[in-house]
């Protein structure tokens, strides 16, 4: 409550949100926040109280999210791509006594059932709306056109519960919210196994965009026309800190997307000054972009592979006379062409929820756009470091921690954290969270080190890492990496525990195999496809050339296809676009082991 009253009293009117061609100035948010909050008190919210928010990104995300802080109560973010299954766990684990939700969402099958079981129940027992399926979650608020059923109320009748609510009492309830006390209920995003609820308290968060908002104003600068672009699901961690507080807390604007499939044109629209990206994304617009300037051919395809010599031995401390002319020539004639597909107005790309390849992150730097990579994880806040051009940026690392955080190397290579960003625990999880903080330190399971300027360098995943038969560790996160790179691959998985070798699932990259298809004169069918001898080779080539920079136990020795790409919606990709390695081993187990026995 604090926290926005403060910002609203730098930045009053001026431009906070942009949604849907309208804004919203920072003085309507804070009057929106408060007429939430008053409306969670008039239907019997408080402190602890849980209200889930099952919104897509909009302004009215930040209401209930900051309106439920403002009381006590803690906001549970639930995913808008989320499966039945999913979406069930968390309301069902948190506990949630209130759902607010999108009314369009209705065409989820599992929601729909839920409103109407609600409907059903309200009117047997109006003054007792429960499910017995989920027997905590008392109110149901839609926000959206159509009237609700029943026991359902709308976003407007909210609002309206609150309208007796005095604003001493209001305050007095803002002024009892402590930063040890619960801010956040949030759920990780399963790459191995259930997700977890993460106990963010609001230190946690504060601290979070405290260190975040010094890197930006430090090293960038802040001025009154910031902007970000909000695209990630903001039931995710990093959005919800980086694309969410960070902005509001220095002062910035929040465009939100339309939706990433018109994400290419809503960045040209809306020429962002900042943006909060994962990996995979930069993988899919490098390929883009070298796959359009290749097509042009000529001059361009030079000035592009000059820029990447030219960038590559920059980053490897090695130049060579005449590069600073090379860069002259492609600063004049291809970075502006990039930066304007861009917006022309970045100042900083920041990369996050996964381990950025280096040779991506040199991709861009070539093209004349920075790129910082950060490092953190829900269970803090969830920004633990990044990259900053003072201490300067190395593409293989994360950069050094932010103000406020510690870290040490346990004995066995895991990365431990220390600091007010480090969450209270995991909800009704008390194993778990012993197992996971040992003496105030959040031990990551992340594997790496601190190199000698202070910056965190990540070799991989603790749980993930691969132990042959030989006990040999390799991180298949660096392989899948380099595989993905090749044109012909879109998306890959490595395994290899206590086996003689790694082998590999493979996604071959849609674009290449229809372009293959065009050339050989083949039917673009996928099935067909890869039961066909030339076109597993033309894979196998590209898998050839990934091993030939690897060292004997990390080479791909074997490799089978994927019947379909990893997605959200089969529950292979999480909302960061990160692999969910248990799912994808469950469904190719048998078809993985069999490599074993070619």
């Amino acid at each position: 409550g604090r926290f926005l009253e403060d910002v609203t009293q730098r930045h009053g009117d001026a431009r906070a949100l942009h949604f849907a061609g309208e804004d919203w100035s920072y003085t309507r948010l804070e009057r929106e926040v408060r007429a939430f909050a008053r409306g969670l008190v008039g239907v019997g919210a408080g402190k602890g109280t849980r209200v889930a928010i099952l919104l897509s990104n909009r302004p009215e995300w930040v209401v209930a999210c900051f309106g439920a802080g403002l009381v006590g109560a803690v906001p549970v973010p639930v995913n808008t791509f989320g499966t039945a299954f999913e979406i069930d766990g968390i309301l069902r684990h948190s506990d949630a006594s209130l759902l607010v939700m999108q009314r369009d969402l209705l065409r989820h099958r599992y929601l729909e059932d839920l409103v109407s079981r609600h409907a059903e129940i309200a009117e047997a027992d109006p003054g007792r709306i429960r499910c017995p399926a989920l027997p905590s979650l008392r109110q149901i608020f839609t926000l959206g056109e159509a009237p609700a059923e029943g026991g359902v109320q709308r976003w407007e009748d909210l609002i309206a519960a609150g309208s007796d609510v005095s604003d001493p009492l209001l305050s007095d309830l803002a002024g009892a919210v402590e930063p040890v006390d619960d801010g956040l209920l949030i759920y990780t995003s399963g790459t191995g196994g259930a997700p977890r609820g993460v106990r963010q308290h609001h230190g946690a968060i504060l601290c979070n965009v405290a260190g975040a908002g010094e890197i930006l104003i430090d090293d960038f600068g802040i001025d009154r026309d910031e902007r970000f672009l909000s695209f990630l699901p903001l039931s995710h961690a990093y959005e919800h800190s980086g694309g969410q507080f960070l902005p509001i807390g220095v002062g910035a604007q929040i465009y939100y997307a339309e939706g990433l499939e018109k994400l290419a044109s809503n960045i040209e629209e809306t020429r962002p000054t900042i943006m909060v990206v994962v990996p995979r994304l930069f993988e899919v617009l490098r390929t883009r972009i070298m796959k359009q300037i290749q097509k042009q051919g000529g001059v361009a395809e030079k000035l592009m592979n000059t820029a990447l010599e030219v960038a590559e031995r920059r980053v490897a401390d090695d130049p060579k006379f005449g590069d600073g002319l090379k860069d002259m020539a492609v600063g004049r004639l291809l970075r502006p062409k990039i930066r304007q597909r861009f917006g022309g107005r970045i100042k900083a790309m920041v990369s996050g929820g996964a381990p950025l390849n280096p040779e991506v992150g040199v991709f861009f730097e070539a093209m004349g756009l920075t790129v910082l990579q950060g490092y953190g994880q829900t269970e803090a806040g969830p920004v633990i470091s990044c990259n900053r051009p003072a201490a300067g940026i190395a593409m293989d690392t994360v950069g050094p921690a932010m103000r406020g955080v510690e870290t040490r190397i346990a004995d066995d290579g895991e990365i431990l954290v220390r600091g007010e960003l480090v969450m209270h625990g995991y909800w009704q999880n008390d194993a778990e969270t012993e197992r996971t903080i040992k003496d105030g330190w959040l031990h990551t399971g992340d594997i790496g080190h601190i190199d000698d300027r202070g910056r965190i360098v990540i070799t991989d995943r603790k749980k993930d890492m691969i132990v042959n038969d030989k006990g040999d560790n390799i991180a298949p996160q660096k392989v899948e990496g380099m595989l993905t790179l090749q044109p012909e691959i879109g998306q890959a998985m490595v395994v290899g525990d206590k086996k003689p070798y790694v082998v590999g699932l493979i996604v071959p990259d849609a674009e290449w195999t229809l372009e293959w298809c065009r050339a050989q004169g083949k039917q673009f069918d996928c099935k067909q496809l890869q039961e066909l001898p030339e076109y597993r080779n033309a894979v196998r080539a590209a898998v050839d050339r990934v091993n030939k920079d690897l060292s004997v136990v990390e080479k791909v020795r074997q490799f089978s296809f994927a019947d379909e790409p990893f997605t959200i919606e089969n529950e292979e990709m999480t909302p960061s676009m990160k692999i969910r390695r248990h799912k994808i081993k469950d469904r190719y187990g048998e078809r993985l082991e069999k490599l074993y026995r070619a």
